[in-house]
């Protein structure tokens, strides 16, 4: 297993602490009934960031429109500092959720551009909330009995009792960064049990891949002071 980061807005901590419930309702909130495996295949590129970055994007996904403009404004702001940012974005009338995105900016780039499944990960959360969170859940489980899901310098990884249920909890390990995670879905979580449903692959923009892809995990950006 190898590590690469690199430093970039440092407000992304202020910027997700920001985030609450969202302010209304989504632009999308159809109801669904989802079969066994679509879920974990819609879920496999996300379902091992930290919890406070993956609660962000889930949320976010619901507002898929403004994640296509949090990303325009983006890529039209990158000269700001990141105090010059977090002031910038008061003005916009987006949910806070997809203004915290602006933080990791290649993750808010790839929802942009994969809007097809960003908006099916919306619809998603917003129809099965708990089911979404149960399968995030499975797949994190699935990810640390292969070997692929350990607590290191970068990030914990802690199993906790709820009631009657264990679960596995995923934090950056300075609680000022925030770490990406860059793996391949096909290898970090085992044997895939779906084969109809094959998981989707992640392959952000920034990365370059080598040999660290290879073994399924990697930290791939890390966003702090």
């Amino acid at each position: 297993m190898r590590y690469r980061m690199f430093r970039n807005i440092t407000a992304a901590l202020v910027l997700i602490a920001a985030c609450g419930s969202p302010r209304g309702a989504p632009v999308s909130a159809q109801s669904a009934q989802y079969q066994t495996g679509t879920l974990d295949q819609m879920l496999a590129p996300i379902a091992l960031y930290p919890d406070d970055l993956l609660s962000q994007i889930l949320m976010a996904c619901t507002y898929p429109l403004e994640i296509v403009q949090a990303d325009r404004w983006a890529q039209a702001n990158k000269e700001l500092k990141p105090e010059q940012a977090s002031q910038a974005l008061e003005a916009e009338d987006w949910d806070p959720s997809a203004k915290s995105l602006v933080a990791v900016p290649d993750v808010l780039a790839l929802l942009s551009d994969k809007l097809d499944w960003t908006q099916q990960l919306g619809d998603a959360f917003i129809a099965e909330q708990e089911q979404v969170m149960a399968t995030v859940q499975s797949l994190r489980a699935k990810a640390k009995e292969s070997g692929h899901l350990e607590s290191n310098k970068d990030m914990t990884v802690e199993q906790k009792q709820a009631g009657e249920k264990q679960t596995i909890v995923i934090e950056s390990a300075q609680p000022d960064v925030i770490y990406v995670p860059v793996y391949e879905t096909t290898v970090v979580y085992g044997t895939w049990p779906y084969p109809a449903y094959p998981p989707y692959p992640y392959y952000p923009p920034a990365w370059h891949y080598g040999a660290a892809i290879a073994v399924g995990f990697a930290w791939g950006y890390a966003w702090g002071n």
